[in-house]
C-alpha cells in the first residue's frame, strides 16, 4: 500500500526499492518546472537577419544570461561566475528544411523544457523558426535559476527595441544591465532572523494539506499539466468587485477569499495556506535587472463556522496586508521553522499558489509587425493546482477572468470545471449580501461529474436565462421561449460555469437540456512529448528530428 505525506501534492511507495526509482522520477519531473518557456509568433514578413541579430545582442549583454553554475558539495553552495560565452541564436526554416506540423511540435516541446547543463552550457537558449513567408516564431526558454516572470518582460522588450532600431538603422538607447550580484531584494540575514519567529507563529498549527475535496490519490509521477480558464461576466464581476471594495479588497485578495470560501463549502477544511508570487521589485535598481529576484510567500486564511463573507474579506486582507509585509524574508527560512524535516520534492509549505496573471505585452518590431504569445506546447507543474487572476477590459465593463492550471495525474479535468461553477457560485453569494455565512450554500452544487449533475447545471442556467420556474429536460430551448440572443447568453452563462470553449453552434444543434448536458462530457483535447535527452543545439535538434523518426 502506498502512504501519504499530508502536506505532499501526490503518493509514493513505502517499498524502498520502487521509492527510490519513484523518487528519481520525480526530481526528473521537476528539472523540467524549472524552466521558463516563451514562444512568439509574427504573422506578417520580418527580416530574420535582423531578429536573430537582436537576440544574440540582448543575450550576450545581461551577466546573468552568461553564467555558468558550480555545486560546492563540501561549502553545501552554488558558486557561479558571468563571465561565459553568450548563447548563440539559432535559426530554422522549417519549409526549407521539410520539418512537418508534428516534428515543428516535437521541437517545441525540446527547446522549451529540455534542462540545461548548468555548469557548461548557458541557462538560455533561442531560436528563431521560420514557419512559411508570412510566418514565424520565435523561441527562447530561460532557467528559473536566472530568471523571473519580471525579466521575461524585460527581455521581450529589449528584443524588440534593438529590432526597431536596427531596422531603422540606428543604435538602440539600451542602459546598463546591473550585475545579479548587485541588486538585494530579500532581507538580509539579520533582519530576517529576527523576523521568522513572528511569521512562524502567525502560520503555525495550518494543515500543511490545502483541502481540495476532489484531489486523487495515486503514486503517478507526472507533473504534467493542463489549463482552464473562465471569465465571470460583466454584471457579476461588477457586483464583485464592489461588494469586496467594501472591504478595501484587491483583485487578487478577492480571489483568494474565493478560493478559500469554495474549498470551505465543498470539503472539511476551515484552515488554508496559499503560496503566491513577489517579484521584489521595489527598489528602482531592481527595475530593469535581468535575474531570479521572486520570493515566493505564503498567506493563511481561516474561515469559522459562524463567518460571513464581510468577515471572510476582512480576515483575507489582514493576512495579504502581513503577507506583503513579510515578503521579503527568504521562504526557506519560513519553512525551517515550520517544517524543518520537509522532503525538498515537495512545495515547501503549500501546494496551491494564487497570483495576478501577468501577460508581457505583445512584441512590437514595426508598423503592421506584432507577435503575440502563443500557448505552449506542453504544461509542467511546480505546484499541484494554480488560480491565476486577471481583469479584462475597462471601467464598468471589466470581466474577471479566473485561470487554473493543474497537474493532470491529480485533478480530473471535470473536477475543474466543477471548481469554476463553485467559485461562481461563492461569487454570486458573496454578492448577495455581505452579512451571510459563508457556509452556508444559495442552493447544492451540481457535481459535474455526474449525468445529474450535468443535467441539473443546464437546467438551473436555462431557468435564469429563460426566467421560467420549470422545464422539461427534452423540448427545445426554442419550444419555451428561447431565440438567438438569449442562446447566447446561455453560451456564455454555460462557459463561465463550466470552464469548457461551448460554441454556439453546438448548443444550437443539441437544442434540449439532456443533449446540451451530454456536450459537457467532453474534456478538451492536450498532447504532451517527452523532452530528448542532450543540451547543446545540435543534440537538441537532433534529437527531435530521431524522435520524429521513431513515431513515423
Amino acid at each position: 500500500m502506498p502512504t501519504n505525506d499530508t502536506a505532499s501534492p501526490v503518493w509514493y511507495p513505502t517499498n524502498p526499492a520502487q521509492k527510490g526509482l519513484w523518487v528519481l522520477d520525480r526530481v526528473e519531473q521537476l528539472r523540467r518546472t524549472s524552466m521558463i518557456p516563451t514562444v512568439v509568433e509574427f504573422v506578417s514578413p520580418i527580416d530574420h537577419v535582423l531578429l536573430i541579430a537582436a537576440v544574440q545582442r540582448v543575450l550576450g549583454r545581461h551577466p546573468s544570461l552568461r553564467s555558468r553554475f558550480r555545486l560546492d558539495a563540501d561549502g553545501k553552495r552554488i558558486e557561479y561566475h558571468t563571465d561565459g560565452d553568450p548563447a548563440a541564436a539559432g535559426f530554422i526554416d522549417v519549409e526549407a528544411d521539410g520539418w512537418s506540423p508534428d516534428d515543428l511540435d516535437r521541437l517545441l516541446e525540446v527547446l522549451c523544457y529540455e534542462p540545461f547543463d548548468l555548469a557548461n552550457e548557458p541557462p538560455v537558449r533561442a531560436e528563431v523558426i521560420r514557419i512559411d513567408a508570412t510566418r514565424t516564431l520565435l523561441v527562447f526558454s530561460v532557467h528559473h535559476i536566472v530568471c523571473d516572470g519580471w525579466s521575461r518582460t524585460l527581455l521581450m522588450a529589449e528584443i524588440a527595441q534593438v529590432y526597431r532600431a536596427s531596422a531603422a538603422g540606428t543604435d538602440p538607447v539600451l542602459s546598463s544591465p546591473p550585475h545579479p550580484s548587485k541588486v538585494v531584494t530579500m532581507a538580509n540575514s539579520v533582519d530576517a532572523a529576527e523576523r521568522v519567529p513572528e511569521i512562524v507563529d502567525r502560520l503555525r498549527g495550518v494543515p500543511m494539506g490545502d483541502g481540495i475535496p476532489f484531489r486523487r490519490s495515486t503514486d503517478d509521477t507526472s507533473l504534467a499539466g493542463a489549463s482552464q480558464s473562465s471569465e465571470f461576466d460583466e454584471e457579476l464581476t461588477e457586483a464583485l468587485m464592489t461588494a469586496a471594495a467594501e472591504e478595501g479588497c484587491t483583485p487578487f485578495m478577492t480571489a483568494v477569499a474565493l478560493l478559500a470560501s469554495t474549498l470551505a463549502r465543498t470539503g472539511e477544511q476551515r484552515d488554508f495556506l496559499f503560496a503566491f508570487g513577489w517579484p521584489g521589485r521595489e527598489d528602482p535598481a531592481a527595475a530593469e535587472a535581468i535575474g531570479m529576484f521572486m520570493n515566493t510567500a505564503v498567506l493563511r486564511v481561516q474561515i469559522g463556522e459562524t463567518a460571513t463573507w464581510r468577515d471572510l474579506l476582512r480576515e483575507t486582507r489582514a493576512a495579504a496586508m502581513e503577507a506583503f509585509i513579510d515578503a521579503d524574508v527568504p521562504l526557506d527560512a519560513v519553512t525551517a521553522g515550520l517544517r524543518p524535516n520537509r522532503d525538498v520534492i515537495w512545495p515547501p509549505l503549500s501546494t496551491v499558489l494564487v497570483n495576478m496573471t501577468e501577460v508581457p505585452a505583445d512584441m512590437v518590431l514595426g508598423p503592421d509587425l506584432t507577435g503575440k504569445l502563443v500557448p505552449l506546447p506542453s504544461l509542467h507543474m511546480k505546484y499541484d493546482l494554480g488560480l491565476f487572476v486577471r481583469l479584462l477590459g475597462s471601467g464598468s465593463r471589466k470581466r474577471l477572468e479566473l485561470s487554473v492550471d493543474y497537474i493532470k495525474a491529480l485533478y480530473a479535468h471535470d473536477d475543474i470545471a466543477g471548481l469554476f461553477a463553485d467559485l461562481r457560485r461563492s461569487a454570486k453569494d458573496l454578492t448577495h449580501s455581505l452579512e451571510d455565512t459563508v457556509t452556508e450554500q444559495s442552493a447544492p452544487t451540481n457535481d459535474l461529474t455526474t449525468s445529474e449533475g450535468r443535467i441539473g447545471l443546464v437546467r438551473d442556467l436555462w431557468l435564469e436565462v429563460l426566467k421560467l420556474d420549470n422545464v422539461a429536460d427534452d423540448v427545445s430551448f426554442f419550444d419555451v421561449g428561447g431565440d438567438s440572443l438569449l442562446l447566447i447568453v446561455l453560451v456564455e452563462k454555460l462557459s463561465e460555469a463550466t470552464g469548457l470553449p461551448i460554441r454556439t453552434t453546438d448548443l444550437f444543434r443539441a437544442g434540449t437540456i439532456k443533449s446540451q448536458a451530454a456536450l459537457l462530457v467532453t474534456p478538451a483535447k492536450t498532447t504532451t512529448s517527452r523532452p530528448a535527452s542532450g543540451s547543446s543545439r545540435d543534440r537538441l535538434l537532433d534529437a527531435a528530428r530521431s524522435r520524429s523518426a521513431v513515431n513515423d
